[in-house]
């Protein structure tokens, strides 16, 4: 594993460019494990990328978080298609556009598609398409071993959850997790600042093991990204959302 935190994001796996909006890479984490980012202008930070992960068992490939465009969601399909994959599985991990907007794409090509019921829940509220299956347990395993999915407690949403990959020993913590370079908590309209420092300690708690860990946006790296994360909310704990 120290390997992996060699290459991170030295050298892209694959590009795919059809416009000057949509940027979509891939880097290779581990044996089975890509990273991938797709891009997405938002007001007022300009073009930002979000992360995601291609868990391969075999000939299937698992996504964990889709893109948020339909233009990423094509490409993260294409590139699937180009390595003779079958795409098997996504799952949301949590209901903002950046972690769920490839859902109804997902359903219509009759994917597996995972997401909480709060989940669902939050999506439906939004005239928003649900995942077609129920994360209804925690810890709950979409693939037995290999992806393990677990939530613990509110943080940068009511409804966040991480993603165990136990073999790689490789923690995706989405937008629950931020980067080591940020500097604040990022789009907190619908965070509990309060609980956020509780929530990350039961990720802790639950994974001491972790050797990576990938934010939902920004650069991968080690468990100091859960405490940086817990100090940002530690800090912001009194400030009124935003």
């Amino acid at each position: 594993m120290r390997l992996i935190l060699s290459i991170l994001f030295l050298v892209p796996f694959i590009t795919l460019a059809d416009d000057k909006a949509l940027n979509f890479n891939v880097s290779k984490l581990a044996d089975n494990v890509f990273l991938y980012t797709s891009h997405k202008h938002v007001e007022p930070w300009g073009l930002v990328g979000a992360n995601g992960l291609i868990v391969v068992e075999g000939k299937n490939a698992h996504v964990i978080d889709t893109p948020w465009t339909t233009e990423g969601t094509k490409a993260l399909i294409s590139w699937v298609k180009s390595k003779n994959l079958t795409l098997k599985s996504g799952i949301a991990t949590h209901f903002h556009e950046d972690a769920s907007g490839g859902i109804a794409m997902f359903n219509k090509l009759n994917v597996n598609t995972y997401a909480t019921a709060l989940t669902n829940t939050l999506l439906q509220s939004q005239g928003k398409q649900e995942s077609n299956q129920v994360i209804s347990t925690n810890a709950f395993e979409v693939v037995n071993n290999t992806i393990e999915v677990f939530y613990p407690g509110a943080g940068h949403s009511q409804d966040n959850i991480v993603v165990w990959l136990p073999q790689s020993k490789i923690l995706f913590g989405g937008c629950f997790i931020k980067s080591l370079r940020s500097k604040h908590l990022g789009n907190t309209a619908d965070a509990s600042i309060t609980d956020w420092p509780q929530s990350i300690q039961r990720v802790i708690n639950k994974y001491p093991n972790i050797e990576v860990v990938v934010p939902g946006h920004g650069k991968a790296g080690n468990s100091d990204l859960l405490h940086h994360t817990s100090r940002l909310s530690l800090k912001n704990k009194n400030k009124p959302n935003s």
